[in-house]
């Protein structure tokens, strides 16, 4: 679809998934995975095209149980918690170091739909801690004040492509879906904004480059203006 699709005044809000979204976020996740498994004495090591392969699972202990069960290892769900929180800490170490900027048009599309008067949320299956980690990394604490919702794995525990982290977003801001655009960069996200009724738009990112984007509104390159695009 072109343009027209998101003109000014069609939309009330704009909700963001992060990963792969607002930021590159998902080789410092593989990193983080890693170290994790070699603090736990453990010899696993996902390379990039495992990783790829493993982000078809949402969630980053479903990721790590469905790479047990594809290794034919035994389920232990304190393992997978213990592996999952080591993990969490040396992703939001790697990312409070500024290492991570967001991607091309994020920043100003959130000045833009700030300036305009309209909502920003975030909807997204990580976890709360990988969220703060990043915002507080690329905007600043202050930043926080700036979103009417911030819907986590916490929040919807059944994650992407159920469209439950956007259906739990919508309780908090009160607005109908079809006045609402979502930000995304994956086949799993763009079906569960689809399934709860947003328009979306895609911006590939690096570990998603081959996913099935056919079912969002509009696909477009990191570098496009997404601000010039909605109208802001």
């Amino acid at each position: 679809m072109n343009g027209a699709a998101f003109a000014s005044g069609s939309f009330d809000a704009i909700l963001f998934d992060v990963d792969g979204t607002l930021a590159e976020t998902e080789e410092a996740h593989r990193l983080a995975f890693n170290a994790a498994f070699r603090e736990a004495g453990l010899a696993w090591h996902w390379d990039e095209a495992q990783y790829r392969a493993l982000l078809k699972v949402t969630g980053g202990k479903e990721r790590i149980a469905a790479f047990m069960q594809a290794e034919n290892l035994a389920m232990d769900a304190a393992l997978i918690a213990r592996l999952h929180a080591s993990k969490t800490s040396v992703y939001t170490r790697i990312v409070a170091e500024g290492s991570l900027p967001l991607r091309p048009g994020i920043e100003k599309l959130i000045t833009a739909t700030r300036a305009a008067g309209l909502a920003l949320g975030i909807a997204t299956t990580t976890s709360r801690a990988n969220i703060d980690a990043l915002i507080s990394a690329t905007l600043g604490p202050e930043a926080f004040g700036w979103f009417s919702v911030i819907a986590s794995a916490e929040t919807a525990p059944l994650k992407k492509p159920a469209p439950d982290v956007y259906l739990a977003a919508f309780e908090t801001l009160g607005l109908d879906p079809a006045r609402v655009i979502a930000i995304e960069d994956s086949f799993n996200g763009i079906r569960a904004a689809r399934e709860a009724g947003l328009r979306v738009i895609a911006t590939p990112s690096f570990y998603c480059s081959g996913d099935d984007l056919s079912e969002a509104t509009r696909v477009v390159e990191a570098g496009e203006s997404l601000a010039a695009l909605l109208g802001l």
